[in-house]
């Protein structure tokens, strides 16, 4: 890929990734609608976007760094050492929340790779990806009316395992493109009883294993192709830094925007999924 292609995928992955707009559905859509030399196919472009991912998972080490911080505190302190215990039950929310995705993309990873590179499923999904933010919606706040007359929120702390099991669940939908992961755990969260701040600070924590683990496997293969065909490595380094640049930008906005807005926070999210992803699959007919 040239300097452009590969600076643009890299900022676009960014900016979208914490989006509940699905950021593998942009890295798949916009090169094939703008016509951009991207070989999709290619064996190393899943390491890249990776490398994108890797760029994404330093943002959120960056913004959370409290959080891990107090992580790290509490698995390595005493069981009664201040909010130790809640840092470990935390701790313990992630791992259980990632498990799902860990045995899906072990099973599925060799049909779900061949998706990465049709444009029409992503447009497709992202069509998909607009309706499964709005019935989450719809859904969250019916259930809470019904239950008390006005929205009930609880905090992350109420949280049980069964919960951030079945939000671990729904994350493993992003590995079709075109459906978020961050939208995924967040409709799953609102499903569960957090308000969208709460799922939104959630769903970014629970990235960031995930991310970890597709790094673990993804990145030896790009060294791989690297030493085989002197592929760019250092520019896709310079792409994971623009890529993790966007996405602490992202991080810090969406934190904001969903701090401020309870009330159907999702919907301009949904709309423009599916506009987007109806006029992509208009595009790629024509």
């Amino acid at each position: 890929m040239s300097l452009f292609n590969v600076l643009l995928i890299a900022l676009l992955q960014g900016l979208t990734e914490l989006f509940p707009v699905s950021s593998l559905g942009h890295a798949v859509l916009v090169p094939a609608l703008l016509h951009l030399n991207i070989n999709q196919h290619a064996r190393d472009f899943l390491p890249f976007l990776v490398v994108l991912h890797v760029g994404t998972l330093l943002a959120l080490l960056a913004y959370f760094w409290r959080v891990w911080l107090g992580i790290a505190w509490g698995v390595l302190r005493g069981p009664r050492a201040g909010d130790a215990e809640n840092f470990r039950r935390l701790a313990g929310m992630l791992v259980l929340g990632t498990l799902p995705a860990i045995v899906v993309g072990f099973v599925l990873e060799k049909p779900l790779r061949a998706l990465f590179a049709e444009p029409w499923v992503a447009a497709l999904f992202l069509i998909v990806n607009g309706g499964m933010l709005l019935l989450g919606e719809r859904l969250r706040r019916r259930a809470a009316q019904s239950a008390s007359g006005a929205l009930q929120d609880e905090h992350l702390d109420g949280l049980r395992w069964r919960d951030a099991l079945l939000i671990g669940c729904w994350q493993c939908l992003a590995f079709i493109p075109g459906l978020s992961r961050s939208g995924a755990t967040m409709v799953g969260s609102l499903r569960r009883g957090l308000n969208h701040a709460q799922a939104a600070r959630f769903s970014f924590l629970l990235g960031a294993p995930v991310i970890t683990g597709a790094a673990v496997l993804e990145i030896p293969k790009l060294l791989r192709t690297h030493a085989a065909h002197a592929a760019p490595l250092g520019l896709m380094l310079l792409a994971g830094i623009v890529a993790g640049l966007a996405a602490l930008f992202s991080t810090w906005f969406l934190m904001r925007y969903f701090r401020r807005h309870e009330q159907a926070a999702l919907n301009p999210f949904a709309w423009y999924c599916i506009g987007f992803g109806s006029l992509a699959l208009l595009l790629l007919r024509l």
